[in-house]
């Protein structure tokens, strides 16, 4: 049996959401955050009366019909009870200015059929496991039908997680191959079935299971070493591979029934790459910076009574004194300087703009860290602001160590995101795959904090995004035929640098006219 294993993490360079937001108990993504919830219960009856209220009460587009399928991606075979998220994420948000492409809705379908003919139980997912596991080197060049699969592998934290598994759907598109995910980790916990009628979760008696976790750079079938050695070519495809590096000609990467991918990047820039891939790419997504929306929202799926809503998202990386107080005076520079909250009025000033009605603007804080919620907390408590608008603060939690696997911790994380997403401008941290996520998810363009170096609040504060695409944060300076020393901002026009990188990361553009 013929399994490529595919690796792609940040260093080296290596290939390859329901929610139900009830008013009474903030937000439930499925089954799996009922325990979130009644834990912030106390956060909740405050937060829920700010923060999710717009919509239900506040909309001026209530009597219009409720998009529930969001313009044709989702599809209508689900029971509404098997995922309350699922129909009901647009009764919070504003109707999306983005939408997919008729091309996008109809592959959808169509992979939907396919997952249903060769997704797990069906009699075509046994054959295809029958022997696997076993070193048959000629299983490549037997019929297997028309199912083909690529595992997704768990590594890392949740934010690298769902954009991982976006690109690598993304990838099975493409490829015409079964998503199976895998389910070791709290994946089944966190999300809903995406598929009606199957499942994406790959079982536990998957008979490379037990081997799984050993697939890494060193492991003897990889495939660099592979191509290093002369040990693969068209014609002697092994049982295994590791470490696929996307090749343009995807002739031999066809002929595998079995990939297995552990990757800890969005790599979905670098599909863009490849001739092979290109022209079906600009069909699917004509306005290329929503490639991650239009997955996210399929994939994952799950307003507002305050005037104004702020997210905002703190990374932190680094503990040495100072920082903490640095990256505090970022964001307080960069939320005034862009006018998304006020300024404090001094002793000798007054209030400006009396005539101005006074406004209700709610900021919610995600970060391990609780100082940076406290700190803005108080600087708007003590102190009227220089506009007489009202500022609340709010931060679900503050845990201080990130517990990558542990389930209650990626439930309050996966909580986090989505609410992030309801607000209605964000301020993440650079190079935050957590925040990535939450502003794609709701198709925002946030301001990105640059990352403080040398011990200094970097100035300007911030950066507003140009295209609400994740950041690739380790793009291939090699590979995909790429020659080496190329840099890979200048191949095609619509994947240049990421804003909060500047020479670094790669990132899908809309208007490629725009500069950063």
């Amino acid at each position: 049996m013929s399994v490529y294993i595919i690796n792609y993490f940040k260093s080296p360079i290596k290939f390859l959401w329901g929610l139900s937001m009830k008013m009474k108990l903030l937000l439930t993504v499925g089954t799996c955050l009922v325990l979130w919830s009644v834990m912030l219960v106390s956060f909740s009856n405050v937060f829920k009366h700010h923060l999710l209220g717009a919509i239900v009460n506040g909309s001026n587009d209530s009597d219009k019909p409720r998009d529930k399928l969001l313009e044709g991606l989702l599809t209508a075979d689900f029971d509404e009870d098997s995922c309350l998220s699922r129909y009901q994420s647009s009764l919070y948000r504003k109707p999306s200015p983005y939408k997919p492409s008729q091309y996008l809705v109809s592959k959808l379908r169509s992979y939907e059929k396919l997952h249903q003919r060769c997704g797990p139980d069906t009699e075509a997912y046994k054959q295809a496991t029958k022997n696997l596991g076993h070193d048959d080197e000629n299983y490549a060049n037997k019929s297997v039908g028309e199912c083909k699969y690529i595992v997704w592998v768990a590594v890392y934290g949740l934010g690298n997680r769902i954009l991982t598994l976006a690109s690598v759907f993304l990838y099975a598109l493409l490829t015409e191959r079964v998503v199976l995910v895998d389910q070791s980790k709290d994946i089944s916990d966190l999300f809903c079935e995406p598929f009606p009628g199957t499942s994406w979760l790959l079982p536990n008696e998957f008979p490379l299971m037990n081997q799984i976790d050993g697939y890494d750079k060193g492991y003897s079938r990889c495939y660099g070493t592979m191509l290093k050695n002369q040990t693969i070519n068209s014609t002697s495809i092994p049982p295994h591979l590791q470490d696929v590096l996307l090749p343009k000609d995807q002739t031999m990467m066809n002929k595998v029934p079995w990939l297995i991918v552990k990757a800890n990047v969005y790599f979905v820039p670098s599909l863009w790459f490849n001739p092979t891939f290109q022209t079906e790419l600009m069909k699917l997504f004509p306005q290329k910076e929503t490639v991650f929306y239009h997955l996210a929202r399929y994939l994952f799926t799950r307003r507002i009574k305050a005037d104004e809503t702020l997210g905002i998202q703190v990374r932190v990386f680094s503990r040495r004194a100072g920082y903490l107080q640095h990256v505090m005076n970022q964001i307080v520079a960069c939320t005034q300087r862009e006018k998304l909250l006020p300024g404090l009025a001094t002793h000798e000033s007054q209030v400006t703009n009396t005539s101005r009605s006074k406004k209700l603007k709610a900021v919610l804080v995600t970060s391990l860290y609780p100082e940076y919620s406290n700190n803005l907390k108080n600087m708007y408590w003590e102190r009227p602001t220089s506009t007489g608008d009202i500022i609340e603060v709010y931060q679900p939690s503050g845990e201080r160590f990130q517990q990558t696997d542990k389930k209650l911790h990626d439930q309050k994380v996966l909580a986090e995101m989505y609410l992030l997403s309801l607000t209605d401008n964000t301020v993440i941290s650079a190079r935050s795959t957590f925040g990535y996520v939450a502003h794609s998810l709701g198709g925002l363009k946030p301001w990105l904090l640059y990352q403080p170096t040398r011990g200094k609040t970097p100035d300007p504060p911030c950066v507003r995004a140009v295209s609400m695409e994740p950041c690739f944060l380790t793009p291939p300076t090699h590979g995909c035929g790429a020659k080496k020393r190329t840099n890979s901002a200048k191949v095609v026009p619509f994947v240049r640098h990421c804003e909060d990188l500047w020479h670094d990361g790669l990132k899908l553009f809309d208007d490629t006219k725009d500069e950063l």
